[in-house]
């Protein structure tokens, strides 16, 4: 799995949270990756970002392992954990930084609940599910990042991801033209994804409409007028599948 380009994402940690889009479209996403829940779970959110997700599910499984190769979303995330954070009382999500390449990665190790360090030298530990909510589209390689997560999950355990659709040329909208660093593709192609997944492992495949995403763009590229711009809706898909 290659790592995407950080820098953008360090800078604007900070203010992550303050972006309506970005809580509106994590807000609709939960409830679709909801139906895939349980109080027993332990999921794994790859590309956790500043925990918006992560905190969300939190009340609906047993433990969320949030993941982010970007040390400025991940601080954020720890400073809102942390005793005096705005999520202090959340006991079951740990922060990780990693780019994950490794399903055996000894960060992974740890129980966010009892902090205790599962897996041992000939078994690593696994998770029931993992999520991963407006990732895919910043990944070079997603055909490494399935097999990766292939490598996650206990048998049985299942694969839940969110992004916005490639529609067309119009797709390209969904990003500025000055925050196009760190984008690889302009949303997931319907056909591509449901390949890919396949070609990991994974069975009983679906890549289907999760929810549409009202969002403002700019009025010509590059023109900088988000605020302004008129208002595009993007199509979002939910793709999973299970390990065998």
């Amino acid at each position: 799995m290659t790592e995407p380009n950080q820098t953008r994402f360090n800078q604007e940690a900070a203010n992550w949270d303050s972006n309506p889009s970005v809580v509106l479209a994590t807000e609709l996403a939960v409830e679709s990756y909801l139906p895939f829940c349980s109080a027993s779970f332990d999921i794994l959110d790859l590309g956790c970002g500043t925990g918006l997700l992560s905190l969300l599910l939190a009340p609906h499984v047993r433990s969320i392992t949030a993941v982010d190769s970007a040390s400025g979303m991940i601080d954020v995330l720890t400073a809102k954990l942390s005793s005096s954070g705005s999520h202090q009382n959340v006991k079951n999500v740990l922060a990780v930084c990693a780019l994950l390449q490794d399903p055996d990665d000894a960060r992974l190790q740890i129980d966010p609940l009892t902090k205790a360090t599962l897996g041992s030298e000939t078994r690593a530990r696994t998770f029931d599910l993992v999520v991963s909510h407006l990732v895919l589209h910043h990944i070079p390689d997603l055909a490494a990042v399935f097999k990766t997560i292939y490598g996650l999950l206990k048998p049985g355990g299942k694969v839940a991801v969110t992004d916005f659709e490639d529609f067309g040329p119009e797709a390209r909208k969904f990003h500025p033209e000055s925050k196009m660093d760190g984008v690889e593709r302009h949303g997931i192609k319907r056909e591509d994804i449901q390949k890919i997944i396949e070609e990991a492992g994974f069975e009983s495949v679906t890549v289907e409409t999760a929810f549409e995403l009202p969002k403002r763009v700019e009025s010509e590229p590059g023109k900088g007028d988000i605020e302004s711009g008129p208002t595009k809706v993007f199509p979002f898909l939910i793709c999973s599948g299970t390990k065998p």
